[in-house]
């Protein structure tokens, strides 16, 4: 059955415009969710985000600008402003997809409307009851295979999508090593820093400082603009000129990766990826093939000297195989059908 004139609604955060001008992994994902549906011909597709965010779906909201951006919003009174109007308006949609964690989860009991959880990760185990508390009543997806509770049922892992037009291909590389994303310890800055002294390379690293006690005594005293840069956070353009002079992109995680879209960024701009062999990197990315994966330092140096092996058409085309806007869109359509079918025969 042909289920494209039904309403969809698609909560992302409003912590960040959507799609955010820099850093916004959520915000990423629920924009591209809604451009691929309508790409796709869905006619009836509303995105509830910050009002200053950019769609081909309908707009609605109540935030004008993501608290991220504007220090004088209270992030309490925005989220729950935000979540209130999607739900008080419930009614007019055959769906809610929600992209904005558990919050958008608690009033869910109190509609008619299927809600739908792409989970992007759990913060912390101290989420978990809100999660299975609501386990029998909505339905979750998850980003991989590896970041799934087992408490928890799943409808279908779903791997999060690019826009690969805003990926551009380079099929020579660079000198550098180059690190993106949030600057905390769980993603590994440091052990990138260690990396970079090491192999003797230079490396740059982008991204918000989340944990500035971390910046400060682990990142910065060793930031000379030389060897170790920092730039801060950067948009598609700036990613982009950062890989044209990339020789791998560095992701040594120390907490289980969810999914980790800067990795297919990377490779859909032929550059590979040196990664710890935790959580979803090796859903994403194909050992010796696309990059390497590692459980050490020694190990990532080792695998720098033959990142050269590494042919970057490969790197392209995986993202082009699997972790486009088209290809998750083409997975939630099927996950929709589930639900509705569902609906409609009870």
């Amino acid at each position: 059955m042909d289920h494209k004139n039904k309403r969809i609604a698609v909560i992302s955060p409003v912590a960040w415009r959507t799609p955010p001008r820099q850093y916004g992994a959520w915000e990423t994902v629920a924009g591209n969710i809604c451009e691929g549906l309508v790409q796709k011909g869905w006619k009836n597709v509303t995105l509830f985000a910050t009002g200053d965010s950019l769609t081909k779906a309908k707009l609605r909201y109540v935030i004008g600008s993501g608290y991220e951006e504007d220090k004088n919003k209270d992030p309490k009174v925005c989220e729950y402003l935000h979540l209130s109007e999607v739900y008080e308006h419930a009614h007019e949609f055959d769906l809610i997809h929600n992209n904005y964690d558990f919050m958008g989860l608690v009033y869910s009991k109190l509609v008619d409307t299927p809600v739908l959880t792409t989970i992007h990760g759990f913060s912390s185990p101290k989420i978990m009851p809100v999660y299975e508390k609501y386990n029998n009543h909505v339905h979750y997806v998850s980003i991989s295979d590896a970041d799934r509770a087992p408490s928890l049922t799943y409808l279908a892992t779903v791997y999060n999508g690019i826009d690969i037009s805003m990926c551009d291909f380079y099929e020579q590389g660079g000198e550098n090593l180059v690190w993106i994303g949030r600057i905390h310890p769980d993603k590994g800055v440091h052990l990138a820093i260690e990396l970079s002294q090491k192999s003797k390379m230079p490396l740059i690293i982008a991204g918000i400082i989340q944990d500035s006690k971390y910046f400060k005594e682990l990142i910065e005293p060793h930031i000379d603009n030389k060897n170790i840069s920092f730039i801060g956070p950067v948009n598609a353009k700036q990613r982009n000129e950062l890989f044209s002079k990339a020789a791998a992109l560095v992701h040594l995680n120390i907490l289980p990766e969810r999914f980790g879209l800067v990795m297919a960024e990377a490779m859909a701009c032929g550059v590979p990826v040196i990664a710890m062999d935790r959580g979803s990197c090796r859903e994403v990315i194909e050992d010796k093939i696309t990059g390497y994966l590692v459980n050490n330092i020694n190990q990532a140096k080792d695998a720098l000297s033959n990142i050269n092996k590494i042919d970057r058409r490969k790197c392209r085309q995986r993202v082009e195989n699997n972790f486009t806007i088209e290809r998750m869109v083409e997975k939630y359509e099927k996950v929709y059908e589930l639900i509705f079918d569902n609906k409609e025969s009870n």
